[in-house]
């Protein structure tokens, strides 16, 4: 079978170069190449695209994404990983690797063009909504994003209003995000502790808030989830260290009703709110 065959190739490159997962790097190799298949049929991948993977490990995604895309940029931390993998596909022509931390890499720096290129990654769990905002905030924002990510992450990250926390509300301003399929503990070696999810992420042409006004936002928006499930002009007087008397007549004021909770609002009322704190206060 072919999962058994890629637990058997997996196992023996590990041996064969005298390596082993790194515990602190959250290495887990995927040995599933049904999910393979799934992760680049959500990248509706083309000749013309340009694809930057994070965290390729043994290249095994790579060698999916170099036949379908035009070109792959793999950034990998590991410098023994980043070794073998400039040698296996030193003749590819089609492979460029980084030997750096992601989140030290510009993506205005990387060797492409500057609009349209995708990423594709199996994230690592420790660093995970940190690699998203790096590139949803980037000025060379990716036009899609397909992730295997923890599969809780997930969810949080797809939350309808009701359900919203920080992490979606970051997300969402940027991109509609949309779990593709679930991912079981047993697609990787060594097997993490959790399931997890492909997720993919398609950025819209401008985010819904402008550059000088992200900063604001994003205040309001952590102090509004700075105490867990508390009404949100509770919240916000915490968070924001104004008095609660000055923030129930500015919620009313654009119709959201003071004793409502942070995860029950849409992007939308986030964005209404906003602009009411630029007008009373200061956003």
């Amino acid at each position: 079978m072919q999962t058994e065959s890629l637990l058997t190739r997996t196992k023996k490159l590990l041996a064969s170069y005298d390596l082993h997962a790194r515990k602190g790097l959250g290495q887990h190799f995927l040995v599933d190449g049904g999910i393979l298949k799934k992760i680049t049929a959500a990248a509706e991948l083309s000749h013309a695209d340009t694809v930057v993977e994070v965290g390729p490990g043994l290249g095994v995604l790579t060698q999916e994404l170099a036949e379908q895309a035009g070109k792959v940029i793999a950034i990998e931390l590991d410098e023994k990983l980043s070794g073998i993998l400039e040698e296996n596909f030193k003749n590819s022509g089609k492979v460029t690797v980084i030997n750096e931390d992601v989140l030290k890499v510009k993506p205005s720096e990387l060797p492409m063009k500057k609009t349209g290129y995708k990423v594709v990654a199996n994230l690592p769990y420790y660093i995970t909504s940190a690699v998203i905002r790096h590139f949803l905030e980037s000025e060379n924002k990716p036009a899609l994003m397909v992730l295997m990510v923890q599969k809780e992450v997930a969810k949080q990250i797809t939350a309808r209003p009701g359900e919203m926390s920080l992490l979606s509300v970051s997300v969402q301003i940027y991109g509609k995000p949309k779990m593709v399929d679930k991912i079981p503990a047993r697609s990787f070696y060594p097997p993490p502790k959790v399931d997890s999810a492909i997720l993919r992420i398609e950025t819209y042409p401008e985010p819904k808030i402008t550059k000088k006004d992200a900063a604001g936002f994003f205040d309001i928006v952590r102090a509004g989830f700075s105490a867990n499930r508390k009404q949100l002009a509770n919240s916000l007087a915490n968070g924001l260290k104004i008095q609660k008397s000055d923030i129930i007549p500015l919620l009313q004021e654009i119709k959201i009703d003071p004793a409502r909770r942070a995860e029950t609002l849409t992007i939308d009322e986030w964005l209404l709110l906003c602009k009411a704190f630029n007008r009373k206060m200061s956003c």
